[in-house]
């Protein structure tokens, strides 16, 4: 498939880059310095800024699908106003192109951990990821609306971390889930990558949120 990535040189996006090329798909990053981004055999760097629906829309056209691992960066003062800002300026973009197909990476904040309780909301969530969760919330939430789009949105688990690509994980819905003992249950950056690549190739989630882990 023709797949434009969003966020492809970050911590989610440069495994996904990674995964999508080693299966033979032809991957078109959406960059703000294209000459810092390495060449390589399947890859397609074109300069955009996706806080810009236009400039996304140029850069999306004529893709099979779109992959959005944006995010602001955690140290990023404005995270909340720019994670939200990119985030509708990427779905007014690939709308703007025609593209129908879209699977964004938000975060672990929306899951739920109890009745009526997502994680972001619990007592002693980090204050340093307060901002960047509950603004991936409002974008799980703006995305429910979409009707014209084939979206998928996967929500990590809470232990995400550089690892082993076993290509192995479990799938949930809309829950946290479970670890071994008192734990929660975590994945590797590049099983995460694996699944996502999973859900392009072999979509199980349109119009829904899911969750993966080891």
């Amino acid at each position: 498939m023709k797949i434009a990535l969003i966020g492809g040189t970050g911590f989610v996006g440069t495994p996904v880059l990674a995964e999508l090329l080693s299966r033979g798909h032809a991957v078109t990053l959406l960059a703000r310095n294209p000459s810092k981004v390495a060449a390589q055999a399947g890859l397609n760097v074109v300069k955009a800024d996706v806080l810009d629906a236009a400039q996304v829309a140029q850069a999306v056209t004529g893709q099979d699908a779109v992959v959005s691992a944006y995010n602001p960066g955690w140290g990023e003062a404005q995270i909340h106003d720019l994670f939200l800002q990119g985030t509708q300026a990427i779905f007014t973009g690939i709308k703007q192109a025609g593209v129908k197909r879209l699977l964004v990476v938000g975060g672990a904040g929306s899951l739920f951990v109890a009745p009526g309780v997502q994680l972001v909301d619990v007592p002693d969530f980090p204050a340093e990821y307060k901002q960047g969760a509950l603004a991936a919330r409002e974008a799980l939430n703006r995305i429910k609306k979409e009707d014209t789009l084939e979206w998928s949105f996967l929500s990590p688990p809470i232990g995400l971390a550089p690892g082993e690509r076993s290509g192995q994980y479990r799938v949930g819905a809309d829950n946290l889930l479970p670890g071994a003992g008192d734990a929660p249950a975590g994945i590797s950056v590049q099983d995460l990558a694996v699944a996502i690549v999973d859900e392009l190739e072999t979509p199980k989630h349109i119009q829904k949120r899911f969750t993966v882990a080891n």
